[in-house]
């Protein structure tokens, strides 16, 4: 016959109070998880929709019409990675963000960051750029001011536009979203291409 809880030992009752515990810290932490993906679902979800066909097919225009959309400089640059050529992109944003700097102080430091990790000869990401504008950049960058990366970051525009560009627009992660069943879609349905941009981008090996 069963005692009750009154005529079980201190000790069991103190596990099953810690097992109970411990369920319940389960329970609540998969609500937690739950819950926190599915408020992320909705938050992404309707980005595929807010990128019609005819944006798409404007990024086909200009290499200029592609990166300047925050979808199409996504798909552009996963493009470019699985070309393992992704450092030319890379400087081009880099090149964005260092513009946009209003602190005078701070435009040393990362003039110097940009110039070690594409620009100087040892770099990581070493861009292709002719000797007469290495050696014209290496010399802004001792005295940096806004403009001193716009000529190799001309140069690098230029040579994207002509070469990895043209391929893009050949490959299947421009053909996909371009085409009727793409992620551009505005008919879409949300549940199957909710996520943030980089997630129209194909995915391919």
């Amino acid at each position: 016959m069963c005692k009750g809880l009154a005529g079980l030992p201190a000790s069991c009752l103190r596990s099953a109070k810690d097992v109970k515990h411990r369920l319940g810290s389960l329970l609540h932490k998969s609500h937690s998880c739950e819950h926190n993906a599915i408020h992320s679902k909705k938050d992404k979800g309707g980005v595929c929709q807010r990128v019609s066909q005819e944006e798409v097919k404007k990024w086909a225009e200009s290499l200029e019409n592609l990166i300047t959309h925050e979808c199409g400089l996504a798909a552009f640059k996963a493009f470019l990675k699985s070309e393992y050529s992704e450092e030319n992109i890379d400087f081009w944003v880099s090149c964005e963000e260092y513009k946009k700097i209003k602190s005078p102080s701070k435009l040393t430091p990362k003039a110097q960051k940009i110039y070690n990790e594409f620009i100087s000869v040892q770099a990581a990401k070493e861009v292709n750029l002719d000797s007469c504008t290495r050696e014209q950049t290496s010399r802004n960058v001792l005295q940096p001011t806004i403009s001193c990366f716009d000529e190799a970051q001309r140069k690098i525009f230029h040579l994207m536009e002509k070469d990895s560009y043209r391929r893009f627009l050949k490959s299947r992660f421009y053909l996909d979203l371009a085409g009727p069943s793409g992620c551009g879609s505005e008919t879409q349905s949300a549940a199957k291409g909710s996520a943030d941009c980089p997630s129209l981008v194909p995915q391919y090996a």
